[in-house]
């Protein structure tokens, strides 16, 4: 079936996007669904820093690429072998697959499937084999972005690349869940684990950060501490409930027992190494560049027994977590909603990679519809 996509064909391309125009909108073929898999029409897509990170080099994938990967839509055709899932119903596409049997996939989160790692870096379809089911009109191959490539008005992934959730939350919110709440929160609940007296700092208040933050926010902890070198975002992170915030330069020697980094910066990374208290967590979830390196005083580790955390994807199992964080939702606990900050079009994705690269967005979400 013919789809209009956004590929990205050559890395690195100078700033301003919106005049460079890395990202080209085409017309594209998209075969069929294969066995274990399933077509989605999409409603709505989030517009994150991962997508950024390939447009700007930083994380390098092999090109022609057709980007996206947090998403929803509804699914339209189902491939042999999947009786889980029926035409209608709507889906939440996530960036890390789970095959269930490798030995990553018994750490309850902690390791990413290894064999789902291993094609999202080629730029296939999970599991087995070449499979790419997007062409260009020449004939030659687009290849999928993280499993998912959801900067589309369709897709075709693996079964385990979604999560259903019911039509009762709304596309642009189900979308953020399979990525920033999932990322955020799940550093939270999954790889913090604060109690009742903790207090928890979150250090880069972009899409992830701000999910980290209403997810704290969302559990009795003893007080959320939001941190960003950007005013606007400070003043919405009290806004939405957290007791302090400061910039970096004005943390001085605050200190929290769970801190939880949120940029994929260096700096970033030694300010909430800095902030965390003694016997107490730093949790990052930024992917900074692949070169670059912090800073830190190895002794504290030691001496004042503290810990570090890397957790990918939140250290999340997207079939039992996304459902928990609906949950939160309906309940009026997680206000999602909050972490959206424009409605673009497809057409807009260039412009807003621009806005997301000068950190003046929290999350940007195409509607399909727009």
């Amino acid at each position: 079936m013919k789809i209009r996509g956004a590929v990205l064909r050559d890395m690195g391309a100078q700033r301003p996007y919106a005049q460079t125009r890395p990202m080209s909108i085409e017309d594209l073929d998209l075969d069929g669904p294969g066995p274990g898999e399933i077509l989605i029409r999409l409603s709505a897509a989030g517009v994150c820093h991962s997508d950024l990170s390939v447009v700007d080099g930083n994380r390098p994938r092999p090109l022609p690429m057709l980007l996206g990967h947090e998403g929803a839509g509804v699914v339209e055709q189902l491939g042999a072998g999947v009786d889980d899932l029926e035409i209608g119903d709507q889906v939440v596409t996530v960036f890390l697959p789970r095959c269930g049997e490798c030995a990553n996939c018994l750490t309850d989160g902690k390791l990413p499937c290894t064999p789902g790692s291993a094609t999202n870096g080629a730029g296939t379809l999970p599991f087995d084999g070449h499979k790419v089911r997007l062409h260009d009109d020449s004939g030659a191959e687009v290849l999928h972005h993280l499993g998912a490539s959801v900067f589309a008005s369709h897709a075709v992934l693996n079964r385990a690349s979604v999560v259903p959730v019911a039509s009762d939350v709304p596309a642009s919110i189900a979308a953020v869940l399979g990525c920033a709440v999932l990322t955020g929160g799940g550093a939270v609940l999954n790889a913090g684990v604060p109690g009742p007296e903790d207090e928890v700092m979150i250090v880069g208040l972009g899409g992830v950060g701000m999910a980290a933050l209403i997810t704290a926010l969302s559990i009795e902890t003893a007080g959320v501490i939001g941190v960003d070198a950007n005013p606007d975002k400070l003043v919405r992170a009290q806004e939405l409930g957290a007791a302090e915030v400061y910039t970096p330069e004005q943390l001085g020697q605050r200190r929290a027992p769970i801190v939880i980094e949120c940029v994929g910066h260096p700096r970033a990374f030694e300010t909430a190494f800095s902030a965390t208290a003694v016997g107490g967590k730093t949790i990052t979830v930024g992917l900074p560049a692949p070169d670059a390196q912090s800073h830190i005083t190895p002794v504290t580790l030691t001496a004042e027994a503290r810990t570090v955390i890397g957790s990918y994807l939140g250290s999340a199992v997207p079939s039992r977590d996304i459902p928990v964080y609906a949950d939160l939702w309906r309940q009026g606990k997680l206000p999602v909603e909050e972490l959206v900050s424009d409605t673009i079009g497809l057409d807009d994705l260039n412009e807003a990679f621009d806005a997301l690269a000068d950190g003046t967005v929290v999350r940007q979400v195409i509607d399909f519809q727009y």
